[in-house]
């Protein structure tokens, strides 16, 4: 049994670096004053995928990211790792999507590649911590979903078991394909980079990232492969108004970088003492107990 597998996968901004120009006059996210990352739980999601590849031969993993040209970085990211395709999502209509409208064009790109068995993402991004464009995207495509999964167990007579994590504990259920699965950040790690499918990989672009006069633009010719795929609106049959801001009836109101200060310290030596009336004040406390 071969499985066809996209991965939702997205570059977001560094939320551990978050200034006075993270935010444009609109009220989005200004990605291009802040440094650009891989959304860890996504890569827990593209292990998973991976892993199932290696389990069920002749399967294939793609990559489906929405941003900017330069987001191309993550399906190269995605390359290195053993994934063996991706299609970037970028046009300026596509710009200041909130979780309504990403969904909806990732939506339309995924009946775009067609045929797709299982769609997996990570829970959520950590520049919105929603949760909900994994969701979304299932209830646009009349998916099956399992969300808050921590690894895909198998997969046998186009039924997936997967263990999930759940208030309390954990739980494993089945859910006949096609299925889409959110990830927790808790799965198994992404594994590292492979040097020679780096070295293969390390010039693959989408058009729009590619100044023109490169030292290796002729490899663009010898090597097809190394041509991202990259859809606008109009390449997925997307709708204009239900994309970017115009589809987007979230507004985001100011990003801010707080940093929690203690309104209290106490210093404590290694004295038995010590020990003993702090661990009795968390006690009192019901901190602890």
């Amino acid at each position: 049994m071969s499985l066809k597998i996209v991965v939702l996968a997205k570059q977001v901004p560094d939320t551990r670096n978050v200034g006075k120009d993270a935010m444009t006059a609109e009220g989005t996210v200004n990605r291009a004053a802040l440094p650009a990352i891989f959304n860890p739980e996504d890569l827990n999601a593209l292990e998973q995928a991976l892993r199932l590849k290696e389990k069920y031969p002749g399967s294939t993993v793609g990559v489906l990211t929405m941003g900017p040209p330069r987001a191309g970085e993550i399906i190269r990211q995605s390359l290195y790792r053993g994934a063996d395709t991706g299609w970037l999502l970028t046009d300026k209509k596509f710009a200041g999507a909130d979780s309504l409208a990403t969904s909806y064009a990732l939506a339309t790109a995924i009946e775009k590649i067609g045929n797709v068995d299982l769609v997996i993402g990570g829970r959520q991004a950590i520049d919105g911590d929603t949760a909900q464009v994994g969701p979304q995207v299932a209830q646009k495509l009349g998916l099956n979903q399992v969300t808050y999964a921590e690894e895909i167990l198998h997969i046998e007579d186009r039924k997936a078991t997967i263990r999930r994590q759940i208030d309390g504990g954990v739980e494993t259920v089945e859910a006949p394909l096609p299925v889409l699965i959110t990830v927790n950040g808790t799965a198994a790690p992404a594994r590292p980079c492979n040097a020679k499918l780096v070295m293969k990989y390390k010039y693959a672009t989408c058009p729009m990232e590619r100044k023109g006069d490169e030292a290796w633009t002729a490899l663009y010719e010898e090597r097809p492969y190394l041509t991202l795929t990259q859809w606008s609106v109009a390449d997925v049959n997307g709708d204009e108004t239900q994309c970017g801001l115009s589809g987007s009836p979230t507004k985001v109101k100011s990003v801010k970088n707080i940093v929690f200060q203690a309104k209290e310290s106490k210093t404590l030596t290694g004295s038995d003492e010590d020990i003993q009336g702090l661990v009795k004040e968390l006690l009192d406390e019901k901190i602890i107990g």
